[in-house]
């Protein structure tokens, strides 16, 4: 019974020295936001060859670590874009024009944010990945009959930003501007955006105040 004793005891003062941090914690008023956003990704380099924007929407939190500005921030976007191939694929006889690609990213980024006033600054980097569907055109000469399929290119990528926030009482609207770079090639062509949005943060931190 003895040897059970001393790991019993350890998790006891681990937890009570968690539940401690956690009061200490939870007076910041920006302990957790939720986010939404709407906009666009511009591509930018080579990536402006094949792809134009459509319209981009996010989804995400900030959610505050410690009692400095820190946060985690992790982020769901689904950008839209219009595409014109450039070539065609392997395996394929035509080369798509005026069609439609959109990315699935999940992208978990660290960030810093400071409070003057009723306005708020902050910047987040950090990585993720997803996938890019692109379009696939199929064409048979002797039916006459034209096939259209996605293709979908696993994608990794880093993700650099800055955003500014008014507060509204019980919600922040936002402007954010960020730095997409991706690793997977499309049309033997880098991955590269720059996403703008704007939306509103709705502070939810009087869940982690204390009773």
């Amino acid at each position: 019974m003895k040897k059970y004793l001393a790991p019993l005891f350890f998790v006891a003062i681990m937890i009570a020295s968690t539940q401690k941090n956690f009061a200490q914690n939870t007076q910041r008023p920006d302990k957790l936001y939720t986010m939404s956003g709407i906009g666009f990704a511009f591509p930018v380099g080579e990536t402006a060859d094949y792809l134009k924007p459509k319209f981009s929407t996010s989804l995400g939190l900030n959610l505050g670590l410690g009692n400095s500005g820190l946060f985690l921030y992790p982020k769901v976007s689904l950008h839209a874009f219009s595409m014109n191939e450039l070539a065609p694929d392997n395996g394929y006889n035509y080369a798509l024009q005026k069609s439609r690609a959109t990315t699935y990213l999940l992208n978990v980024a660290l960030g810093y944010r400071k409070i003057s006033g009723k306005f708020a600054f902050y910047g987040f980097a950090g990585g993720g990945g997803g996938m890019v569907l692109t379009p696939r055109i199929t064409v048979n000469n002797g039916t006459q009959i034209a096939e259209l399929d996605n293709k979908s290119i696993g994608m990794g990528m880093i993700e650099a930003g800055a955003g500014t926030e008014y507060n509204i009482g019980g919600a922040n609207l936002f402007i954010e501007a960020g730095y997409m770079h991706g690793f997977t090639k499309i049309q033997n062509r880098s991955f590269a955006t720059v996403p703008i949005s704007v939306g509103i943060k709705p502070n939810l931190s009087k869940l982690f105040y204390k009773k």
